[in-house]
């Protein structure tokens, strides 16, 4: 059974920076191609990025030259540098195996104000 754990949240004024980790336990073949989530209050859970097995990304529009998602392989651990942040960033963000969904993590908290 692969946990994922999400952290590096926390409360930041717009135009700040944070940097996420996911830290996956179990097999790393459960962990190939993963993907960050978020999910604003009153929202749905929404793709933010994704990142395969050998490191190549795609954004969606709003994380595009704002957001890196990046891998420790060695590590098993998935990361989302975000900067530029703006109230909408608003929400908890999760990460999970785009392919085949594992149990979601609790998340981290993301707060966006002044």
């Amino acid at each position: 059974q692969v946990q994922l754990v999400e952290s590096g949240g926390g409360l930041v004024q717009p135009g700040g920076s944070l940097r996420l980790s996911c830290a996956a336990s179990g097999r790393s073949s459960s962990i190939n191609v993963m993907a960050w989530y978020r999910q604003a209050p009153g929202k749905q859970r929404e793709l933010v990025a994704i990142i395969s097995s050998g490191g190549g990304t795609t954004y969606v529009d709003f994380a595009k030259g704002r957001f890196t998602i990046s891998r420790d392989n060695a590590k098993n651990t998935v990361y989302l540098q975000m900067s530029s942040l703006k109230a909408e960033d608003t929400a908890v963000y999760y990460c999970n195996n785009l392919i085949k969904s594992l149990s979601w993590g609790q998340g981290t908290q993301v707060t966006v104000s002044s």
